[in-house]
């Protein structure tokens, strides 16, 4: 017992002891922890909880600065101190950690300070199917020869997968296909070698390339795979003979050819490639060296054309063998036979032979009258020679085909008329049906002959002529002329005038030409007794049966008087207020001529304001006015009276009467200007002529006489107008008086027509005194001038000033750029003008003239009348 209890407690010290030892050796020793992740884990992904699994609390992992050791600048994890646990640091690939393994573990040394412990950390990372199987290329091209014989082997490439284990590449496939089969050979390590096999012959004329498809597949759930396209090229054997394209070869050839035309084209195809099916074309062995003379055959197309002379007449067909042949080692051949056959050509016109023809053909034929016989004839044969007639113009004739070939006559085909038409030119054409058709012509001329079949005709039917009596007896009276469009003696006309044998037949005193239609009196005509008469005249022709024709012929008188026209009364002025229809004149009208020759008409030929009026009485007219009057627009009328008669041809007569139209006092007189404006001076002599006033009347004699005198209706106007005295014959106005009581501004203004007569005496603090007179146009300039001349002349009669020299000179302006001046000399009969440019408004003129103390001062303008 003691025994077993010693030995119980040497047990427990060596497991003391064991237990010392241990944690001594782990203390200096590594102790190693194992992790493992999938690839492909996100970044921050927690690998382990290193703290935990060491048995370190996070206090002491910091204190005692627990890291990683390595030299990677990217490490892959990372350990956080805080809370003890390993980390991703970034992607984790398999593939580029662990290239072709098949365990992938990375070993981390992780370390501890005071004291130094040494930890091992194992990650092992997982495998994950990420990546598909990948071929090499993309497509794979293999040349096979056609003639491969079937189980022929091809070795293929293999596809490469990244991931490891059960995620490789585990199997191929191949798509479907007649000629190939696929077969997989286990190469070691997993590796799989794909081989295809040719199970069927290949036929590159068939199939010239085949396309198959095969597809690479790894191991994982769901399978990846990958494919690459395998192009086999099947290579050419000389394995075909040439084959033409058509079984038979035939071509049409017109005779005459020319040289270059081409026959015809014959086309051989080789299934085989390349020299293998290339054709050269020859004639075969059998082929006539003649035959080749005629005919080239070009060996590359195959084209057969002409070099020698084709004619129909010696051979009508051509048969010749070509040969086709390939350039193989080995060359093959076909034989095949081109049938040419000639065309006759259309090359011969037809021939018209006139057999039979009768030059003229009566214009009374029937239809259907044979005119000619033809014959025609073609040298060519078949539809060549095959001819049809015909006429070319729109004419009577036609052709009619005859019982015998080629044979035609030519007929009328309705009726003929040699009046219309006297002769035809035929053109006979003759065509034949070939292609193209060829033709002849040939023209017969056919002449028309007369027959008696119109009768002769009249110019004129009825025919009507005029005469004068007691006509001459050695002259012809008239003429007759008719015509027949007959020819020859059935157009010659004989006239002759039937006698019907009465005692006052007048046809009896009546002659006429036989052959020119001229008719003679036998005795003159008196148309107070025998006024108008007919006869009848009969024109034959000469042929047989003859032909005539009856006119009737009427004389009548000759309008050989003209209207006479005589004024039974007249009044030469009628006054100017006369009415319209005032009788102005009787005319009558008298034609010696009877019938129609002696009926008239009357009118007025100009456009006056009279106009002729029929009486009760037969031709009497009476000369009217139609409007109102007016002397002062026009005092006299010539009227143009017109006579004529209805004869054939008219005969006509004129009058012509002077109208005047007396005055009536029918117009007031008219100032010349209204209102008058005159400038006198004061202080001015008794009895000198101050101004003068003019007026007008349109009316004449008496009626135009006018006189003069000064309006006093007002004690105003008396009053006003005391000192002035006007000639009641020319319009002076004189001064009799000037008193206190005229005062300067005074004004005269007279009633008679609306005239104001107004006379203002303006002062001016130069003490000049401005007379001014307006003319109303340029003819009153004479007038003006000599109003000037009898002042100055005044003024120094007068005494006003015995020097000349003192005075101011009137200036007179009236054109539109020029100033007429008046210098007085010493010799007082004469005036001399002086021009001098000065600027005056155009169309306007003015005349002033000035008295002033002062000489040589400039007249100014006081009043502008446009």
């Amino acid at each position: 017992m003691e025994q077993s209890g010693r030995q119980a407690c040497v047990e427990r010290w060596r497991c003391v002891a064991y237990m010392v030892v241990l944690v001594m050796f782990w203390s200096e020793a590594a102790a190693q922890i194992r992790y493992s992740i999938s690839e492909e884990v996100k970044e921050g992904s927690v690998v382990g909880n290193i703290a935990k699994d060491l048995g370190i609390d996070r206090v002491t992992l910091k204190e005692r600065e627990y890291r990683i050791v390595g030299s990677s600048t990217e490490p892959l994890f990372h350990l956080n101190k805080d809370d003890g646990m390993l980390y991703v640091s970034r992607k984790v690939d398999r593939e580029e950690i662990c290239e072709r393994s098949n365990a992938c573990i990375i070993n981390l040394k992780t370390v501890l300070e005071n004291p130094l412990e040494i930890h091992y950390v194992a990650i092992e990372v997982l495998d994950v199917n990420d990546h598909s199987p990948v071929f090499p290329e993309k497509q794979k091209r293999l040349e096979i020869f056609e003639s491969t014989l079937p189980g022929a082997r091809f070795q293929l490439q293999t596809a490469r997968d990244p991931d490891g284990s059960q995620f490789s590449v585990q199997q191929y496939r191949l798509r479907h296909n007649d000629h190939f089969r696929l077969e997989v050979k286990e190469r070691g390590e997993d590796r799989k070698m794909p081989f295809l096999v040719l199970q069927k012959q290949l036929d590159r004329e068939a199939t010239r390339e085949h396309r198959l498809l095969l597809t690479a597949i790894d191991g994982g759930k769901p399978a990846r795979s990958g494919t690459i396209e395998i192009v086999i090229e099947v290579l050419d054997v000389n394995d075909n003979w040439p084959v033409f394209r058509q079984d038979v070869y035939s071509a049409v050839l017109n005779e005459n050819a020319a040289p270059g035309t081409l026959v015809i084209q014959v086309n051989a195809t080789d299934l085989d490639q390349g020299a293998n099916g290339e054709i050269v074309y020859s004639f075969g062995k059998e082929v006539d060296l003649n035959l080749q003379k005629q005919f080239y055959l070009d060996s590359k197309t195959g084209e057969i054309k002409v070099i020698g002379e084709v004619d129909f007449e010696e051979n009508q067909s051509y048969e010749i063998d070509i040969q086709a042949s390939d350039k193989g080692t080995v060359p093959l051949s076909t034989d095949k036979t081109v049938i040419i056959k000639v065309i006759d050509l259309n090359d011969n016109a037809p021939e018209i032979e006139v057999t039979s023809f009768s030059k003229s053909v009566p214009e009374d034929c029937r239809t259907g009258t044979t005119v000619a016989l033809i014959s025609v004839n073609d040298l060519d044969s078949g539809p060549n020679g095959k001819v049809s007639c015909f006429i070319g113009e729109d004419v009577p004739f036609t052709i009619s085909p005859s019982l015998q070939d080629n044979m035609y006559a030519i007929v009328t085909k309705s009726l003929l008329d040699r009046e219309e038409k006297s002769f035809y030119e035929l053109t006979v054409v003759a065509k034949d049906t070939g292609e193209p058709s060829l033709s002849s012509e040939k023209t017969i001329t056919v002449v028309v002959s007369d027959v008696n079949d119109n009768r002769p005709q009249f110019s004129l039917s009825p025919y009507t002529f005029y005469i004068s009596e007691n006509n001459d007896l050695a002259a012809p009276l008239f003429s007759v002329k008719a015509s027949d469009p007959d020819d020859s003696d059935n157009a010659h006309i004989v006239y002759h005038i039937p006698r019907d044998g009465g005692e006052g037949s007048v046809s009896l005193f009546l002659n006429i030409n036989s052959e020119n239609g001229e008719i003679m009196a036998l005795k003159s005509f008196d148309f107070e007794t025998l006024k108008t008469f007919q006869f009848q005249v009969v024109a034959t022709d000469s042929g047989a049966p003859s032909l005539k024709k009856s006119v009737i012929i009427t004389i009548v008188d000759l309008n050989d008087n003209a209207p006479e026209i005589e004024v039974t009364s007249f009044s030469s002025a009628i006054p100017e207020d006369s009415k319209p229809g005032t009788t102005v004149a009787l005319i009558s009208v008298n034609d010696d001529d009877s019938g129609v020759n002696g009926k008239v008409i009357c009118y007025i030929s100009e456009d006056v304001p009279f106009t002729l009026t029929p009486s009760l009485q037969e031709n009497m007219y009476a000369i009217v006015t139609k409007s109102l009057l007016d002397r002062e627009h026009q005092s006299k009328y010539d009227v143009t009276i017109v006579a004529k008669d209805a004869g054939e041809p008219p005969l006509s007569s004129q009058r012509t009467m002077s109208v005047t139209v007396s005055d009536v006092n029918d117009n007031s007189p008219e100032f010349s200007t209204n209102p008058y404006t005159f400038y006198v001076t004061e202080n001015n002599i008794a009895g000198a002529s101050l101004f003068s006033v003019s007026a007008c009347d349109c009316d004449e004699g008496d009626n135009a006489l006018i006189s003069y005198h000064i309006v006093r209706n007002s004690d105003e106007h008396k009053k006003l107008t005391s000192f002035l005295n006007i000639n009641s014959e020319n319009g002076h106005q004189r001064h009799s008086q000037l008193g206190p009581r005229m005062s300067i501004g005074s004004t005269i203004v007279p009633g008679s027509h609306a005239n104001t007569l107004v006379l203002p005496d303006r002062r001016r603090a130069s003490e000049e005194v401005r007379k001014s007179v307006v003319f109303k146009d340029r003819s009153d300039i004479k007038l003006m001038t000599n109003k000037i001349r009898e002042i100055i002349v005044h003024k120094w009669a007068g005494g006003l000033s015995k020097n000349p020299s003192s005075l101011n000179w009137p200036c007179v302006s009236f054109l539109p750029d020029l100033s007429v001046c008046l210098s007085f000399e010493e010799n007082v009969s004469m005036l001399t003008p002086i021009y001098s440019p000065r600027p005056v408004p155009a169309d306007n003129f003015r005349t002033e003239f000035l008295s002033q103390e002062n000489p040589g001062c400039m007249t100014h303008i006081d009043q502008i009348v446009t």
